[in-house]
């Protein structure tokens, strides 16, 4: 799939992964447009100012996007909070939904008539290996990823026939700007696998020119998908000594955090 002068809108193109992916695109010759609060670092993308986790600026840009009729749409900005559930503050919890799940979908309505008209597009979501196995301690986080797959799979059963492509990919952890401070900690504690950002953003970008469905990074992580669908109490018993260790982390004055990107 050639990508030359292909239009294509990126959302998180900062961020660890988005830098690394909106260089792919740039390289490929792609027309490549990154919505974000900082300005790009590739050179060659334009910038679509917004805070995506503000609700009027969502509605402003998705009017400029509307009319700019990108031919691939990547929802890559997210956010998470690491910590008791009951500490995230409410103001984190409400901007957390808007960034993670509201924007994706404002968006998704936004570039979905002229991909109708046209006969073709792809929508990209990139959601979490914590949307389909809900993790403790990453409560709204999870919830807002499993709320993005299952918006993949409904456009996906909306959309059959209509030549727009649903690509729903789900990293695992990534050694980027989301995973530091308590998050590494984290990491390390429970001894997950973490891959480097080049190399999560190399795997989105070939699910995208591949037109894959649904991308699960990680071995053992396709498998405890699977478990947790298929058998959650396994899952609950597998988890419940690490929940208890990152409780005593938590406990041991590691704050719980938010991440943005």
């Amino acid at each position: 799939m050639s990508l030359e002068n292909t239009r294509v809108l990126l959302t998180g193109g900062t961020g660890g992964i988005g830098n690394y992916l909106a260089k792919a695109f740039a390289d490929a010759g792609a027309d490549l447009q990154v919505i974000g609060r900082s300005v790009p670092q590739t050179r060659g993308a334009g910038h679509m100012p917004a805070d995506l986790s503000s609700i009027s600026d969502i509605e402003r840009v998705a009017k400029l996007v509307a009319e700019w009729e990108p031919e691939i749409l990547i929802n890559l900005a997210g956010s998470q909070f690491f910590g008791q559930f009951e500490d995230q503050a409410t103001s984190d919890v409400h901007r957390s939904y808007i960034l993670n799940l509201v924007a994706p979908t404002i968006l998704a309505q936004a570039v979905v008539p002229a991909m109708k008209e046209r006969g073709s597009g792809q929508i990209v979501n990139v959601g979490s290996i914590f949307g389909s196995i809900n993790y403790p301690h990453f409560v709204t986080y999870s919830v807002a990823k499993a709320g993005l797959r299952a918006l993949t799979q409904s456009l996906r059963r909306e959309l059959k026939g209509s030549g727009i492509q649903l690509t729903y990919v789900a990293p695992r952890a990534v050694d980027s700007g989301l995973n530091r401070g308590g998050v590494a900690k984290f990491v390390e504690l429970t001894k997950m696998a973490a891959d480097p950002a080049d190399v999560v953003a190399q795997r989105i970008f070939r699910a995208i020119r591949k037109k894959e469905r649904d991308v699960y990074i990680g071995v053992p992580e396709r498998f405890f998908v699977w478990m947790n669908a298929m058998s959650p109490g396994v899952v609950d018993f597998g988890l419940a000594q690490q929940t208890r260790d990152v409780r005593n982390l938590l406990n041991s004055g590691i704050n719980g955090e938010p991440d943005h990107v």
